[in-house]
């Protein structure tokens, strides 16, 4: 009985864990003071803004510009607007998107610089995109990332003036192509004076905010970040994965340009990319806040410092459950391996090979079943040819309960039983392959598997009431941590790869098999069946679920193709 209460207790710190990181802050109140990012302040920019769909070339995108101007003027800044032509391809999606009512030719962006103490030094620019989707208000993508500069602005001028130019460049376009970023850092003046970029977008409604994006050579700038920020949302793992996926954002032209920046973003209420639904009242405040008080945090540091941060080699970082950041050199990790390595040495004196042959088989049908059983029932589910991109993002909190299903059901089915330490010791090879391979080939994502590797490995080397309870808490932050990423894993990919929550999966396990008291086999065979029925009813309710009502306007017309616009994933 006392293992279980001691189950039960690490089950609910680790899933207090993964609220606490996965929770956005709460909302500011307008009172507060002038220094301080307010999202109920920037909520009335918001609800201007995004009182309508705003595409480029419309007479509502040119109100909105109008706005603009009249913001960024009334706080001092020099404004201009400037026109370019749009490229043929721009205009060839928007045609598509309004079925061929409305084929704009020109773009406009709008810039402005709030001027610095020491004009000589080079200039942080803040950017986010003013134009929406056809048919979508966009109150997240991207007038929470306009919102968001207007209001660190005036805090930022509320605090005094910077010591170096504050640029802001609000780009048009960037729905149909990243058009409007392609034509500022071609061609506009302030694009040669820019020293670094700090970029916001959105995909969704709401959620944490994330640092999921930033330029090679990230040392001094991430610890730049760590230092400024005091709830960070940040990783290292969401970098690397950003980096080799064909997703942009108008941070990726200046990428190109060799122009070092931050990217952040939020992605939760999926359903509510490009939808016409996506309006001020549906915006989660909390992610507008959390959004803006990371950008001003950082924003208020990197314009008051003598330098911005050069380019060093890349760091491994990562927030723990938003309290504060981890960052450390990516070498570290082969130290670990070799931590990880004499720990498992010692652990596995005296153990049975059969009995570890036997553990190491079954993580791996862990892996490959749950992996292959999600990937079955996502096409059950719907997914797949003639899907529409939209209802699946719309379906992602019912995938989230048919993959946490799925993972339960095949980890009664594997490791139902209490786990010998020889067992233990055998799951723990394959997933100590895959640090290897991860740390040798993506060192900066490889402390996903190696920490939770380095805790278990301790723990298996303790023994009476010091390694039970060490066990525990081990069990308790890799379980948090896993619930953590499982769900951003799912909001970022899950309507078309739920099962790359299989690592989350296995780590976990391997983590909670040291305290598993073990269920009666009769009984844990009954529970997994459940498991992977409500798992089955799911993926069948997900695909017999009516059209969700708030898929993009263009996407929903069978006549009109849905263009796939790619976004951040996490």
């Amino acid at each position: 009985m006392k293992r279980w209460t001691g189950l039960l207790t690490m089950v609910v710190a680790a899933i207090g864990l993964a609220v606490l990181g996965t929770t956005p802050p709460e909302p500011v109140a307008a009172s507060a003071p002038a220094g301080e990012f307010a999202a109920a302040r920037a909520m009335a920019d918001v609800q201007h803004i995004a009182a309508k769909p705003h595409a480029t070339g419309t007479a509502e995108n040119a109100e909105v510009r109008a706005y603009l101007v009249q913001r960024l003027k009334a706080m001092g800044l020099e404004l201009r607007e400037v026109e370019a032509p749009l490229p043929e391809r721009s205009i060839e999606r928007m045609k598509g998107w309004s079925r061929g009512t409305h084929a704009p030719t020109r773009m406009v962006n709008v810039i402005g610089v709030l001027p610095g103490k020491n004009r000589s030094l080079p200039t942080l620019a803040l950017m986010a995109h003013h134009d929406t989707v056809w048919g979508s208000p966009g109150a997240a993508d991207d007038t929470a990332g306009v919102a968001t500069i207007l209001e660190a602005v005036r805090a930022i001028k509320a605090r005094g003036q910077p010591s170096r130019d504050l640029a802001v460049v609000i780009t048009d376009a960037e729905e149909l192509g990243l058009s409007g970023a392609e034509a500022f850092f071609a061609s506009d003046p302030l694009a040669k004076r820019i020293g670094m970029i700090v970029n916001m977008e959105a995909r969704g409604g709401g959620g944490r905010t994330t640092l999921f994006e930033t330029s090679p050579g990230n040392g001094e700038a991430v610890k730049l970040y760590a230092d400024a920020v005091s709830k960070p949302g940040a990783s290292s793992l969401a970098a690397f994965i950003y980096s080799v996926l064909p997703n942009d954002t108008d941070l990726s032209v200046s990428l190109r340009s060799e122009l070092p920046g931050y990217n952040f973003a939020f992605i939760g209420r999926s359903g509510l990319y490009h939808s016409p639904l996506a309006t001020p009242e549906r915006l989660d405040q909390g992610a507008l806040q959390d959004m803006g008080a990371q950008v001003l945090a950082l924003t208020d540091r990197l314009v008051r410092a003598n330098d911005l941060p050069a380019r060093t080699a890349d760091v491994v970082f990562f927030d723990f459950f938003s309290l504060f950041m981890v960052v450390y050199p990516a070498w570290l990790g082969w130290v670990m391996l070799g931590a990880i390595g004499i720990g498992l040495g010692l652990a596995i004196r005296g153990c049975r090979g059969k009995q570890v042959a036997e553990g190491a088989a079954r993580m791996l049908l862990l892996l490959v079943g749950t992996g292959l059983a999600l990937f079955l029932l996502n096409l059950l589910s719907g997914a797949g040819k003639g899907a529409n991109y939209y209802d699946r993002l719309a379906a992602i909190p019912k995938l989230e309960v048919m993959a946490a299903a799925t993972c339960i059901g095949f980890f009664l089915l594997l490791f139902r039983i209490e786990q010998l330490k020889a067992r233990q010791i055998g799951a723990f090879l394959p997933l100590l392959a895959l640090g290897v391979a991860a740390q040798a080939l993506a060192p900066v994502a490889a402390y996903v598997v190696l920490i939770p590797l380095l805790l278990v490995a301790v723990s298996l080397n303790l023994k009476s009431i010091t390694g039970f309870w060490f066990a525990g808490l081990t069990a308790a932050l890799v379980l948090g941590h896993e619930l953590y990423l499982g769900h951003f894993v799912m909001q970022g990919v899950g309507p078309t790869m739920p099962f790359a929550v299989v690592l989350p999966l296995a780590l976990a396990s391997l983590a909670v098999m040291p305290v598993w008291p073990g269920l009666n086999k009769s009984i844990g065979r009954r529970a997994a069946f459940a498991a992977l029925t409500v798992a089955l009813l799911v993926a069948l309710w997900v695909r017999f679920d009516p059209l969700a009502d708030t898929v993009a306007v263009y996407s929903s017309d069978k006549n009109v193709p849905a263009i796939p616009i790619t976004k951040p994933p996490a």
